[in-house]
């Protein structure tokens, strides 16, 4: 007897591909990842020298101007008359009828050292909304605390 050979089909080899597409995907995933929740601090410090009132500037005194004080309890006096609250509606009305709707009056704003920053600020805030264009901050100079 005679054995033949067997007869396999040779299987035809496709092109070997590797689709990237989807490393890719996975690589800037990452890469957004880390950027996102890196933190960069960078600390930076800042020497910052105030100024002190040695020479007060000169104003002219023919030029009226409202002058605003602030006592030590945040209480507003509008040319010596104290104002019945703090609220913003009271400054900006009495600050309207001191000035006599002139906008370009100055406001002259002096508040005792120990008043709370925010009543100052909020002076300045008012004025700058109602439309004043000169608002000043009266200091002492080292020679008037000495006294």
């Amino acid at each position: 007897m005679k054995t033949q050979p067997l007869q396999f089909k040779r299987q035809i080899r496709g092109e070997v591909d590797v689709n990237l597409t989807p490393l890719i995907d996975v690589v800037f995933l990452l890469l957004i990842f880390f950027m996102v929740s890196t933190s960069f601090t960078r600390e930076a410090h800042l020497t910052i020298v105030l100024p002190e009132a040695e020479m007060a500037e000169e104003t002219d005194s023919q030029i009226a101007s409202v002058d605003v004080l602030i006592d030590s309890q945040g209480f507003y006096r509008i040319a010596n008359k104290l104002l019945v609250d703090t609220k913003a509606e009271t400054l900006a009305s009495a600050l309207r009828i001191e000035s006599e709707d002139r906008l370009d009056v100055p406001i002259r704003i002096s508040a005792d050292k120990n008043a709370p920053y925010e009543k100052v600020v909020q002076v300045i805030d008012i004025a700058g909304k109602l439309g004043f264009v000169q608002v000043n901050l009266s200091t002492q100079s080292e020679d008037n605390i000495s006294q």
